[in-house]
């Protein structure tokens, strides 16, 4: 796959827009599309508030959606939208990725107003330049550097945020159609069904936000073993990773749980437990991730840590800034993040 190019003119920054960022960014999107009275201009801003939110949810490069056909290329009852190969050696390749149901709402009902159909026809249309240059004022109305809110970088901080969050690695591939670097094992015993299911409940539960860990693992049961009034299951995520925890065994009937089925594991940062080297910690704690510190936010009560693992994603932990001190712990340093198997809450759909 041919990489995409990024705009000469300037150095490509080294970090990109968070999460929040992001979201300041999409909101003054918005309020740029309902600023104007003019019928018109607002017609054309909201052709470029789509562009951002397919870029900005999806991943999709700039050139694959002012491709994008929003009438033919977007299934609304699946939520899928077939981004469709651009340029030499790419002509009749393409890729389904999933959004959520509030995202394929949004462009249905966008696409229902006849006035922005005939605008739009049936492609964006819209010169590549005048977008990236939308992009750039949108970023510095925020207060951001200009080249961070352009349309290359909101892609790079869309599979940061998605590998942040625990989607598969697997998953993050297949959505913004690239390979990514990996040290683990991606797709074990997992089929393109299953990994498409996993993509469509993390979209989802992305967009409903209900849950207030910080940490989920997505995949599938791989084995029970039950006992007298608790069971042990084990979670095998699409990366190769294995996360273990004890429910009742009504909770298991409840649920309706086998092996084989796909299911979310969440873990709240502060039950994650830190431990400084890289030894692994002589402890009690089934769940065991070594990793490196990358991010670490203190506050005068609490200190928050990313801990990248192998499969390239990130773990959160909250501990008090007070233990933190005493761990003594900063970016760079190899760490042990744990957590019992009575921490894990388990989710099916």
């Amino acid at each position: 796959m041919r990489q995409e190019s990024f705009p000469k003119s300037s150095a490509i920054p080294d970090r990109c827009l968070a999460t929040a960022d992001l979201v300041r960014l999409e909101q003054s999107f918005r309020d740029w599309v309902d600023a104007t009275p003019r019928r018109d201009i607002r017609l054309a801003r909201e052709r470029v508030l789509l562009i951002f939110l397919l870029i900005r949810y999806t991943g999709a490069k700039l050139s694959e959606v002012l491709a994008f056909n929003p009438r033919e290329d977007i299934d609304g009852h699946g939520r899928t939208v077939i981004f469709r190969g651009s340029g030499p050696g790419n002509e009749g390749a393409f890729r389904k990725v999933q959004i959520s149901e509030a995202l394929a709402g949004e462009i249905r009902e966008t696409m229902a107003d006849p006035a922005f159909r005939e605008a739009t026809g049936s492609r964006f249309g819209v010169d590549p330049a005048f977008v990236r240059r939308k992009f750039y004022e949108r970023a510095e109305t925020c207060g951001f550097d200009k080249r961070l809110g352009g349309p290359e970088m909101v892609r790079k901080a869309r599979t940061v945020e998605l590998m942040q969050a625990k989607m598969p690695l697997a998953a993050v591939q297949k959505m913004l159609g690239t390979v990514l670097p990996h040290r683990g094992a991606a797709g074990i015993s997992f089929s393109p069904e299953e990994i498409e299911e996993l993509t469509r409940r993390f979209v989802e539960r992305e967009a409903r936000r209900r849950s207030s860990a910080r940490n989920t693992f997505f995949g599938k049961i791989a084995a029970i073993h039950r006992g007298d009034i608790q069971s042990r299951v084990t979670l095998l995520t699409v990366d190769g990773q294995t996360v273990s925890t004890v429910i009742t065994n009504d909770s298991l009937a409840r649920l309706d749980l086998a092996e084989g089925r796909l299911i979310a594991a969440e873990i709240k940062a502060p039950w994650v437990i830190l431990y400084h080297g890289e030894e692994e910690p002589p402890c009690s704690a089934e769940n065991r991730f070594s990793g490196v510190v990358e991010r670490v936010l203190r506050g005068k009560v609490g200190t928050e840590y990313g801990v990248r693992i192998a499969d390239g994603t990130e773990l959160c932990a909250v501990i008090s800034t007070e233990s933190g001190r005493r761990l003594g712990l900063k970016r760079g340093d190899r760490v042990w993040a744990v957590f019992n198997a009575f921490a894990v809450v388990l989710h099916v759909e």
